[in-house]
């Protein structure tokens, strides 16, 4: 049985319900409600547990709507945490769900593919980067015994797609996609363009931002190589994320709404605080590479929350996914080189 919700009432049509992510450090997601002339609509939905649905359906009761009532689904970004519960709201309400066409793509490739396909690509990928043998063993026996199933395959394919920088079609509000990709290839921000309700009171900035996972007030998303085993295009996922953050440092909204923690202010501030973080990282990393390291020796090296003996098997292949774009950024700049020959690579500083 779920607990009451503890909403929060932001002004202008705007609430928040944090809904609970099973067995997770962040403790829940945000998800946002945003009352429309045709209903409301919800920004992110949570986790597709039973939990999460009492507590999303509590929620809206108390902002005086219900799950039925809901219009639209409006989805940041593909991940269980914020995509999960789509599904089940457009099949209790008839809601649409929308969705970035790039993340949408993820969603599909994630439903159709052979999931064997999957464990091969994992297994080879991190063999390439260096993984040890008593971390790539469990995929050849899961792949060996048939045990094959990934977490995603239930996501709900949306029926609109985010276009970024147009406005979203909800009748009495301006709400326009800013896309930000970094943290996943689709990832999109949701501009509200109307007056603060605060604005009167002397509140700078301009509207308010709903912003997912790009822009977070105390952590940083994690940055790793988007995953398709059928595309060999190299790609600079940390490098879309820094751009991504000077875009929305632009926008300068009066007030930000992440998908995780809490609301704040001063978005360019923060974005300012993430590109010094992530300078300072790369500075960081460059001087590990004075001597020459696979991907996974490079992520056994970086700082993490926890020490390298305390992270879980799962939360491994995220943190080399991590390393291996941070890689790929220090090459882009010129700052770092596969030694030739090398197998795995290797890379080190130049």
């Amino acid at each position: 049985m779920a607990q009451v919700a503890r909403v929060t009432e932001h002004g202008g049509g705007v609430w928040s319900i944090p809904v609970p992510i099973p067995d997770n450090p962040l403790g829940h997601t945000l998800v946002h409600l945003l009352d429309t002339d045709r209903g409301p609509v919800l920004i992110d939905t949570g986790w597709d547990d039973p939990t999460a649905w009492d507590t999303l359906t509590a929620g809206l009761a108390a902002c005086g709507t219900s799950v039925s009532d809901v219009h639209g689904v409006l989805v940041t970004h593909h991940h269980p945490d914020h995509h999960g519960l789509s599904g089940q709201v457009r099949e209790a309400s008839g809601a649409w769900i929308a969705m970035h066409a790039a993340d949408a793509q993820v969603v599909r490739r994630t439903r159709e593919a052979e999931p064997s396909r999957w464990l091969v690509y994992l297994e080879e990928k991190l063999s390439a980067a260096g993984a040890p043998e008593e971390h790539l063993a469990p995929l050849r026996a899961s792949r060996a015994s048939g045990r094959t199933g990934l977490p995603g395959q239930r996501a709900a394919l949306p029926d609109r797609e985010i276009v970024p920088g147009e406005l979203l079609d909800l009748p009495g509000r301006r709400l326009r996609a800013v896309w930000t990709p970094g943290h996943t290839p689709g990832h999109v921000c949701l501009h509200l363009e109307e007056a603060h309700p605060a604005a009167g009171e002397g509140m700078p900035g301009h509207g308010r931002l709903f912003s997912g996972d790009h822009l977070l007030p105390e952590i940083t998303p994690h940055i790793g190589l988007y995953e398709d085993p059928d595309d060999t295009t190299v790609i600079d996922p940390l490098g879309d994320y820094l751009d991504s953050l000077e875009r929305v440092a632009a926008l300068a909204p009066a007030e930000v709404f992440p998908a995780h923690q809490y609301a704040f202010t001063d978005a360019p501030a923060r974005v300012r605080a993430l590109l010094s973080h992530h300078e300072e990282r790369l500075a960081g990393l460059r001087a590990l590479l004075t001597t020459p390291l696979t991907p996974w020796q490079l992520a056994e090296s970086m700082e993490w929350n926890r020490p390298w003996e305390q992270i879980p098997y799962g939360s491994r292949n995220i943190a080399v996914s991590e390393a291996e774009a941070h890689l790929r950024r220090l090459v882009k700049l010129g700052r770092a080189e596969a030694v030739p020959g090398s197998d795995p690579v290797t890379y080190h500083a130049i």
